[in-house]
């Protein structure tokens, strides 16, 4: 898979893909992630992208030429699946979008900034809008961040045990089932018997009940 990250600050983006899971599957050739600086893009003076809304109003809005010249020499050295926007009054990710995301070969994320970006982009180059909930970043770099995360975690061979991936919370509609770890006694706070019974249908059978309890209790519009 080859990410292509369209933003005006590269800088913000470079830690998250230098470090764990991330890097390794960089390091690994199972995925590209590429950032291009808007500003490389522009003939404008001081390296200009953003202009004043026309009819007024305030914040600055990301001008439609720099983005159509960035977007259109990725293009035309490969094809992309999805153009993705970044935007807070995109559809919400989910577990799902994830999913199918990690399908593709070749994804473009552009981050919008200050007030968003010209109308027409969107309207022109955008395939998919995504936002990570209702409240509102001030860029849309730290959205791209997470949603490569959430995506590149599933490609195979990223995690060192694949079916990790699939028993992940929202990954069947339910959330995860509570995990427990060594000691199996600590100051008289004991892991379930079931656990470490040995009898897997039974832990199985626990975990599914208790990935129902779970839900019912604290995302019951999951099981609507």
């Amino acid at each position: 898979m080859r990410i292509d990250i369209i933003t005006v600050l590269p800088e913000l983006l470079r830690s998250p893909f230098e470090a764990s899971i991330l890097k390794r599957a960089i390091e690994k050739g199972l995925v590209e992630v590429h950032l291009h600086n808007l500003r490389d893009y522009t003939d404008k003076s001081y390296k200009q992208v953003d202009d004043y809304q026309f009819g007024g109003g305030a914040g600055m809005v990301l001008m439609i030429e720099p983005i159509d010249k960035c977007i259109t020499e990725l293009k035309s050295e490969r094809q992309y699946d999805e153009v993705i926007y970044m935007t807070p009054d995109g559809q919400t990710l989910n577990q799902q979008m994830a999913n199918s995301l990690s399908l593709c070969g070749n994804i473009i994320i552009l981050c919008g900034h200050y007030k968003g970006v010209d109308q027409r982009v969107r309207d022109t180059f955008i395939t998919k809008e995504i936002s990570l909930g209702d409240y509102v970043l001030s860029g849309g770099e730290l959205g791209a961040a997470v949603l490569c995360d959430t995506i590149i975690r599933l490609i195979p061979g990223v995690l060192n045990d694949e079916t990790s991936a699939l028993t992940d919370s929202f990954q069947d509609g339910l959330l995860a089932p509570p995990v427990y770890t060594r000691p199996a006694d600590y100051k008289g706070m004991k892991v379930p018997e079931v656990l470490l019974s040995g009898n897997f249908p039974k832990i199985e059978e626990w975990r599914e009940q208790q990935a129902l309890k779970r839900t019912e209790r604290l995302r019951p519009d999951l099981l609507k």
